[in-house]
Order: structure tokens, then C-alpha cells, then sequence
């Protein structure tokens, strides 16, 4: 009787023992999928700009604006004086010897949507060279943005 009580427990043994294999083959096979399509995300990005539904900045001063037009023009508008276009060195000389005796006056870049990128890029570094470190870009208020 008990020969037979053992041969039932042998039989009745559990495994202790996790099975791995279908774990792996499943990370693999995600693996392949993540490799083959994550190329394909990053061929294209469609950037609408000029569009916002941020709000206004509040400042006491009027801030400097740089604008860049469609042309690709450089046009500055400094507290009190009227806008004026300018070349890149001369845009460079008027916004150091400005940011020099006002550094807490707000600068904005703003441009149209369809203007040259590499342009605005451009204002971008002729800001950045004259010593200023932040500048917030210009947009449209009331745009479809989220």
C-alpha cells in the first residue's frame, strides 16, 4: 500500500521551474518589428509655427523684435524707435550696444510661416552673438494648437 501512495506522489510532483523560451522568442520577435519600423517614424515632420494658443508674455518694457519677412529681410523694432531694415552686421552692432545698456529687456524673433528657415536660423545666431541668451519666438494668438 505504501509503494503505491509513493508512486502516486512521484507522479503528482510539481515543477518549479518557469518555461522562458516563449518569453524570448516574443521579445525577439518585438524587437525585429521596433527595429524595421522605427526608421520609418522619423522620415517626416509637418511644423505648423506661426500658430499658438499660448498666452501672452506680460512684460513692463516693450521688448526688442527682430522679425524676419518672407524675402528673408531683417527688420528691427527697438523700444521707441520706428521698425527699420538692416543687414546681418548692422542688425548685430544696434542689438549689442542695446542689450548692453538694457539686459532685463525681453527679445522677440518673429516670422512668417513660410519664410526661409534657414533665415530665421540665421536671426537666431545674429541674436545669440550680440550677448543675448534668451529669446522667445513670436506666433499668432487664437491658432488651432493643443
Amino acid at each position: 500500500m505504501q509503494s503505491a501512495i509513493s508512486r502516486h506522489r512521484k507522479r503528482r510532483k510539481l515543477k518549479s521551474e518557469i518555461n522562458v523560451v516563449p518569453y524570448i522568442d516574443v521579445m525577439l520577435v518585438l524587437l525585429i518589428i521596433f527595429m524595421v519600423t522605427a526608421p520609418m517614424l522619423t522620415l517626416a515632420v509637418n511644423v505648423d509655427i506661426p500658430k499658438s494658443t499660448a498666452r501672452s508674455v506680460d512684460s513692463k518694457a516693450d521688448p526688442i523684435i527682430v522679425t524676419v519677412d518672407g524675402d528673408g529681410r531683417l527688420f528691427l523694432k527697438l523700444q521707441d524707435a520706428p521698425i527699420a531694415e538692416y543687414g546681418d552686421e548692422e542688425l548685430l552692432d544696434r542689438l549689442r550696444a542695446f542689450h548692453e545698456q538694457n539686459k532685463d529687456v525681453p527679445v522677440f524673433l518673429a516670422a512668417p510661416g513660410e519664410a526661409n528657415y534657414q533665415r530665421v536660423i540665421d536671426a537666431t545666431a545674429i541674436i545669440s552673438k550680440a550677448g543675448i541668451e534668451k529669446v522667445g519666438l513670436m506666433s499668432k494668438p487664437g491658432g488651432n494648437a493643443r
